[in-house]
């Protein structure tokens, strides 16, 4: 009996009085004290951790709003940014609140995983065929699930990133709509049929997302050869203007429209660019006004529109 254990039988024999006790001493006292500090201890790391990951979570959420995206003096103020700060700053909360979860689970893992060894080796269990029964059944998971690891993996660095977000349209490849869900395994889509589609994240290999932030408007109208093009690019400015300065549209156009004049010129037509910027949510109602009011000021100004005629089929003679 080692000199710390004997002055502990003496001390609980000195308090007790009772020999059985005092023999029994390490087992019944001893052991039973460190499990209930490690259980203490655990539990106090556990807290100071997780409070520590949602102050810097809470500090991420209300950080600053990017240059880009900060609001410029137009003629409408803030009024025309509010939409895309508050989304952004909402996104951001989101983004901070999922990756504070998967970090809070994560350190709460590790440091109760701590404790049960320690727990353990306090019981005087052997640790090591638990040890390498741990590792050979890690491994096995490792190659049996490699797949779902991975789909993990890359959930956690979509949501890090910001790369979409629910109500974002994106393209993953063969699958694009409008994002329904964002999860650590699979992401929820639905397309402009109403088809539901399920995509993992592991096999998400890159993505367009048309509305993130602030969307631009982009309208390509072909205009016959003989056009005046100088009097069609002002034309184009001019309606792109009228909408602008129409409070229901100024609301959601983030900036002047241009008038880009000349895009490319092809053996059947010139093509003549508009570009507007927009809010991400309304960018497609954007477009179809545009294009109507180009439409109807074309025929007005009779700017032609090439009619593309398709080649006939010739027979054997």
């Amino acid at each position: 009996m080692t000199e710390d254990t004997s002055s502990l039988c003496a001390r609980v024999y000195d308090w007790f009085g009772l020999d059985w006790l005092a023999d029994n001493a390490q087992a019944f006292v001893a052991t039973p004290l460190r499990i209930l500090l490690i259980i203490v201890v655990a539990a106090v790391a556990r807290l100071l951790i997780n409070r520590s990951i949602r102050r810097l979570t809470s500090r991420t959420a209300s950080g600053q709003v990017p240059t880009i995206l900060k609001p410029r003096r137009t003629k409408n103020g803030n009024q025309n940014h509010q939409q895309v700060v508050e989304q952004v700053a909402a996104r951001r909360t989101q983004r901070a609140e999922a990756i504070g979860s998967v970090l809070r689970s994560f350190a709460s893992i590790v440091v109760f995983f701590i404790a049960i060894v320690m727990v353990l080796g306090e019981l005087g269990i052997n640790l090591a065929p638990i040890v390498a029964s741990a590792g050979v059944v890690g491994v096995a998971l490792g190659f049996g699930a490699q797949n779902l690891i991975k789909d993990f993996i890359a959930g956690i660095g979509i949501i890090l990133e910001d790369q979409y977000g629910v109500g974002d349209v994106v393209d993953l490849g063969e699958a694009s709509g409008t994002v329904e869900a964002v999860g650590l395994r699979i992401t929820r889509l639905r397309d402009v049929n109403g088809v539901v589609w399920y995509a993992r994240n592991g096999e998400v290999l890159r993505v367009g997302n048309k509305s993130q932030g602030y969307a631009q408007v982009v309208i390509d109208l072909p205009v016959t050869h003989d056009t005046d093009l100088e009097r069609c690019r002002t034309v184009m400015q001019e309606v792109g203007d009228a909408v602008y300065a129409e409070p229901e549209w100024a609301e959601v156009i983030l900036g002047e429209p241009e008038s880009l004049g000349v895009e490319a010129i092809t053996p059947q037509a010139i093509v003549m660019r508009l570009q507007v910027r927009t809010t991400n949510a309304d960018q497609w109602r954007v477009g179809r006004e545009l294009r109507m009011r180009l439409q109807e000021r074309f025929a007005a100004e009779g700017i032609r529109i090439p009619v593309v005629v398709a080649p006939t089929a010739v027979g054997p003679t």
